[in-house]
């Protein structure tokens, strides 16, 4: 199975009042090394394709240790279960190889206009199980 790494600093704007990053932010980390997954698969246009998008459908995450201000850190996508309409992605965000978070994202494909659940582009799903095998 393939998986990206994308690596990100630690801002003022992503931390609590102690120089901590905000739970929360992890899940921002995550969605956005999931995007780099995509690009690297060459879907630049990531949220989107047809008149269909991806939605989160299922979040876990473990938090392990803190991420602080200035910190350097590495976050990996990747897919490890393609059904026709959901990816399934396992995440993990370290600190100079240290665990500080993992979690597991399940996405969805969806309608853009109706919301309503739909098969994954042909292509796409294609490339997303070359990956997942």
């Amino acid at each position: 199975m393939a998986s990206t790494s994308t690596e990100f600093r630690i801002y003022i704007e992503d931390t609590d009042a102690g120089g901590i990053v905000y739970y929360v932010n992890y899940l921002k980390f995550m969605e956005r090394a999931r995007t780099e997954f995509m690009r690297s698969l060459g879907f630049n246009k990531t949220a989107m394709w047809d008149d269909s998008m991806f939605v989160v459908h299922r979040v876990e995450v473990d938090y392990k240790a803190p991420a602080r201000l200035d910190d350097t850190i590495v976050v990996t996508a990747r897919p490890i279960e393609l059904g026709r309409v959901t990816v399934v992605f396992e995440q993990t965000v370290t600190r100079n190889g240290e665990l500080l978070c993992s979690g597991v994202v399940k996405v969805a494909s969806v309608h853009g206009q109706t919301m309503k659940p739909t098969r994954l582009n042909g292509e796409l799903y294609t490339r997303l199980k070359e990956e997942v095998k």
